[in-house]
């Protein structure tokens, strides 16, 4: 498989990643605002960090994707 092939597909499944974060993470927001008061403490904080690690991680992909896209400029 050519270079420019081998990018195109690691961009391909960055996006679909991304797409699966975002999701993730909007969910995850919903869920908190609608049950705030609802839950207990522990449960909200453990909710919080994983928004934040999932957010996290969404940066990462971007980056990591924009990087490649910047590669496959360069062939």
């Amino acid at each position: 498989m050519a270079r420019i092939d081998k990018l195109k597909e690691e961009i391909g499944w960055f996006k679909i990643v991304f797409a699966i974060l975002i999701a993730t993470d909007i969910s995850l927001v919903a869920w908190l605002v609608q049950n705030y008061g609802k839950v207990s403490p522990r449960l909200l904080i453990v909710c919080t960090v994983a928004v934040f690690l999932v957010t996290f991680a969404i940066v990462w992909v971007n980056r990591v994707a924009y990087r490649k896209i910047d590669q496959l400029e360069e062939l």
